[in-house]
């Protein structure tokens, strides 16, 4: 176990923790939030969706698995810091090849310890999620607020551009080539196009500022967009592309920031949450179905649809196919005249749960049926 100095978190409110260091000795600022998972913290400082985030993990027990060389969804940690109560002293699982402060460090994630992560999520529950800073270098506490407060909001945060890969790739199908889809990466994570191969579909995965044409130029037979950093209302390059997809009738299925592509591209507003989503298990209503699924978020910001009614588009009618039993947020759009649909969670969950799995074979039918 690494030697501990002191550490430092000052919220924008003035809501300061003094606790050890953990991960890289330095300062980070970022906007904090919360995640309720369990398992899978690999998967969540892989994620490029936490780019700018200082993550607070409320399972007491972090770094117990260790790290291993095939969970990552990305090739590097995104996260800007990383808060947790009690960080395992050795790891100890067949799989792990690493130990997770260790890797903490080498790329450079600052990180506090042996702090009381309860209290301040129930302090972020209350306030919702704002500006934060960690330093590990002696920094006092007006000091650190003053960078806190100099950096910038999420609101405004116009991050895709900061994750996406900056050439295509393709990820083959397994075994009969079906269908290729083009994926606008805005922070695709590994398991998305795993998930796809796994149904017989190739996947083009294009830059986030892809044009109609590249689409095309793939031969796709659906247009998929990703999850991703930063506030929507950003993402006008995204939208247009999105509408343009529309208006050719070809088939689009978005996740996470993708729901809230498709949604600004279908007319509707989107809008931050107090603390958003964030976890392995948060239960959403499949209003077609009935049935209640466990289900992984992160997200920040949702669309602001009417949930009882079916809203008339410029591209039809449009419904709301899925709502958060916890707060009734918006958790899923479904295009009556036009083959589209989206989800504001993650069914790609690498650490589970599985429960929406379902969703890409949803888009299989889609796209059948489109043909």
């Amino acid at each position: 176990m690494m030697a501990r100095g002191e550490a430092l978190l000052v919220l924008e409110d003035g809501y300061t923790l003094r606790g050890r260091s953990y991960g890289a000795i330095g300062t980070t600022v970022g906007e904090a939030v919360f995640t309720t998972g369990m398992t899978g913290y690999q998967e969540t400082l892989t994620d490029p969706s936490y780019h700018r985030q200082v993550v607070v993990a409320t399972a007491p027990h972090i770094g117990n698995t260790g790290v291993n060389d095939e969970d990552d969804e990305s090739d590097r940690i995104w996260v800007a810091g990383y808060v947790v109560r009690d960080p395992a002293r050795i790891a100890s699982n067949w799989r792990a090849t690493g130990d997770l402060e260790e890797r903490l460090v080498a790329e450079k994630i600052v990180g506090i310890c042996e702090v009381d992560t309860r209290a301040l999520t129930r302090h972020l529950r209350e306030r919702g999620a704002m500006r934060v800073g960690i330093s590990s270098e002696g920094i006092d506490p007006t000091t650190l607020l003053n960078r806190v407060l100099a950096s910038p909001l999420m609101v405004g945060a116009n991050l895709s551009a900061e994750v996406t890969t900056p050439q295509p790739y393709v990820v083959p199908a397994e075994g009969e080539h079906r269908f290729t889809i083009a994926a606008l990466d805005l922070g695709v994570k590994r398991n998305t196009p795993r998930r796809l191969a796994a149904r017989g579909v190739q996947t083009h995965v294009l830059p986030a500022n892809a044009t109609i044409d590249d689409v095309v130029a793939t031969g796709a037979d659906a247009l998929f967009l990703s999850n991703g950093p930063g506030d929507p209302a950003t993402a006008d390059g995204p939208v247009a592309l999105t509408r343009e997809a529309l208006q050719r009738r070809i088939p689009v299925f978005g996740i996470c920031f993708g729901q809230q592509i498709l949604g600004r591209a279908l007319g509707f507003g989107t809008y931050k949450l107090l603390y958003g989503h964030r976890g392995i298990n948060q239960p959403v209503l499949d209003r077609a179905t009935g049935r209640v699924e466990v289900t992984a978020h992160n997200h920040g910001f949702a669309v602001d649809a009417p949930r009882e009614t079916v809203t008339e588009t410029e591209f039809g009618a449009v419904e709301v196919s899925h709502i958060c039993l916890n707060d009734g947020v918006v958790e899923g759009l479904r295009c009556r005249d036009v083959p589209a649909f989206s989800v504001q969670y993650h069914p790609e969950a690498a650490a589970g749960p599985h429960d929406a799995d379902y969703l890409f074979d949803r888009l299989v039918t889609l796209i059948e049926g489109a043909r």
